[in-house]
This record gives structure tokens, sequence and C-alpha cells, in this order.
């Protein structure tokens, strides 16, 4: 239980410009919870960001705090300037031990706001480690992350990656936390291909649409999760192609859904052909349900989760060839199916919420001070 006045708490101070939707609010939204049972934190939360939307639960009693100013858009500089401001004076109000900073494009901006306080920053990109910011934010990045306490990366790859630029001695890992799906025993598995993610260009679900048509395997469909994002229209476009190849009745296109986990809990395989990854959460929970997954090696997040042969298929990204001949394996032979379904639910374990939490905590409480 925590205790008011207990003494000895490391205070600890969460930022992010937003709550909404998406992986990365829901990853800090997980730690907020977690941090906020332990005895030894003082916790604070604060969302800085034009939108204050909370879309993931929040433990009762944890402490959130906004900007009591509207950031307003056609007034871009001089709000986030007035935020820049905001920020310094709530850190300098609590004064935490350690701040613990989200997104590749607000984390030089917070830092920038905090120069010269001598805090303990540590900052977490969320995208695709080799991502390009734009020549401005590769450079504010380059120089500021520098000046971080520490920086967290979510796979293997994107650590060799900042090691380039970035002291290895304050770079670590921490893969996002994984929400555990049971599939139970009331629900029946269905011949079902299924995909999950935003109707976007690099997830190439074109291509995946294509691919399983093509395979021609009686009983099976395919059902891609999942609506549209960043202002492309691709809802129409693979609507159109599924009607050009009169798929239809094998094909479907379920959109936006709030209850994703029937379809991982209901399907025999999960099928990923996206090309560019920072962590790809919807591997690991069709993993935790129990699916194998054949999925494109991109950077990054595929291979730190799945192991090529023995809870899915790792495939060179854009070989549509190979992708085809370990789908068609798997639909193929149910008894592996099966094998590497019931791996998948067991090795994915190490990126439960309580494991990669408690990684969060050894970090912000025991190793940044």
């Amino acid at each position: 239980m925590r205790r008011s006045g207990e003494i000895n708490k490391k205070k600890i101070l969460l930022v992010i410009p937003c709550l909404g939707t998406g992986g990365m609010e829901r990853v800090m939204a997980t730690i907020a919870n977690y941090l906020h049972q332990c005895s030894s934190v003082d916790l604070l939360l604060i969302v800085y960001g034009k939108s204050r939307e909370i879309f993931y639960p929040l433990s009762r009693g944890l402490k959130v705090e906004y900007p009591e100013f509207e950031f307003k858009e056609k007034n871009r500089l001089y709000s986030t300037i007035k935020t820049g401001f905001y920020l310094r004076e709530s850190v300098k109000k609590y004064c935490p031990n350690v701040i613990l900073s989200f997104g590749e494009y607000w984390n030089s901006f917070v830092i920038l706001s905090l120069f010269g306080l001598n805090c303990n920053i540590i900052i977490s990109d969320r995208c695709k480690p080799s991502k390009r910011l734009g020549l401005l934010h590769d450079i504010l990045r380059y120089i500021l992350y520098n000046m971080s306490a520490g920086i967290i990366v979510q796979t293997k790859i994107a650590h060799k990656i900042y090691s380039r630029y970035f002291a290895s001695s304050k770079i670590h890992i921490i893969g996002n936390p994984i929400r555990r799906i049971v599939a139970g025993k009331g629900i029946k598995r269905e011949k079902i291909v299924l995909s999950v993610g935003r109707l976007i260009d690099t997830k190439h679900h074109n291509e995946l649409i294509k691919l399983f048509v093509s395979i021609k395997q009686n009983g099976w469909r395919l059902v891609i999760v999942g609506g549209d994002a960043i202002k492309q229209k691709n809802m129409v476009v693979l609507n159109s192609l599924i009607d050009d190849l009169e798929a239809r009745d094998i094909v479907k296109l379920a959109g936006n859904i709030a209850d994703v986990d029937e379809y991982y809990k209901s399907s025999e395989i999960f099928a990923f052909t996206s090309s560019s990854e920072g962590f790809p959460n919807a591997i690991g929970e069709a993993m935790s349900a129990g699916l194998p997954v054949v999925a494109f090696d991109c950077i990054a997040g595929p291979s730190d989760m799945v192991t090529d042969g023995v809870d899915g298929y790792l495939v060179p990204v854009f070989d549509y060839d190979i992708f085809k001949q370990k789908l068609m394996l798997l639909m193929s032979e149910e008894d592996l199916r099966k094998k590497m379904g019931n791996a998948a639910a067991v090795n994915i374990q190490k990126y439960s919420a309580d494991h990669v939490c408690k990684k969060y905590y050894d970090l912000l409480v025991t190793k940044a001070l």
C-alpha cells in the first residue's frame, strides 16, 4: 500500500505529448500503472501536448497534470515555447530524481526545455530505429541525446544502430509489454490467416492479399484488421483490389474493431508483411494468443520476438516467394501449426507486462541515480 508521508521514495516524472490511441501511449500507460503501485515510488505523469485525451485506463489516484493553457496550432511557435516553460517550471516544482520521456519528435524538445536544471532524463524513441526525422530533428537528436542520462531502445538492432551515434553504456534494451491473450476452451480455431495493422503502405497489405489469393487453399480465409491512417486511404484501394481479384468470399477487411482479441483467439496463423517497424505489438499479441507467425525480418522487432523455425518464420524483406512458401507450409500442416503456436505462447512471455515493467523499475529507481 502507498502511504502518505512515506520517506525515501524515488520521485519519478513521466512525460509524454499525448495519451490517446497508439503503441507509445499504451506502453506509457502500462508503465505508469505499474510504478503507481510501487511503494518506493512517488509518481507524476505530465501530458503536455495539444491533445488532452486519455484513451488507456490509468490507476485510480495516479497524479496526472496538463498545461492550463490550450496549445493553439495557429500560434504553434508561441504555444511550443510556452509549453517548454511549463515543463521547466513543473520540473523545478516537483524536483524528480529521474524523468522518463517518450516520443522521437519530442525528446529533444524536453531536453532543451530542461537545459541547465541538472536533471536525470531518460529518453526513448518508439519508431523504426533507422528512421530519419528531417535534418533539424536529426541534428538536434544527435547533439541532445548525448546529454541524457540514458536512452531506451526496444530491440537488439536498435541498440546496434544507436551505438553508432551515442555511448553504448547509456543505451538500454527494453521491449514493449505484451498483453496476455488466452484463447480459452470455448473458442474454436478457424482456418483464418490473420493480419493486424494500420492500412498504410509500409504494411503491404495489397501484396499479402495477392499472395494469399494465389495460394488457392480450400477452406482458408484472410482477415485483415485495421483502418486507414496517416491520410492514406487504403481501405478503398484494397477493397477495389479484392473485387478485381474476385476474392470477396475469402478476403475480409475488418476495419478498426474494438475487440481484436476475438480474431487472435479464433485464427490459425498470423501473417505480417510490414517492412518498417519499431516494435510490432501485433506480432507479440498474436504469439501470446498461440499463433505461429510468418513475418518479414524487417528493421526492427520481429527477430527479437520470433525464433525462426521454432514459433514462426522470418522471411527476407520483400521476398514474397519465400513468404508464400512458409505460409502454405503452415496452412497445410496442422500439427506444425499447433507445435509452433504452443511455442509462441511460451516464448513471448519474456515480454509480459510485469517482466517489462520491472525492467523499467530497475532502470528508473535503481540505476538512474
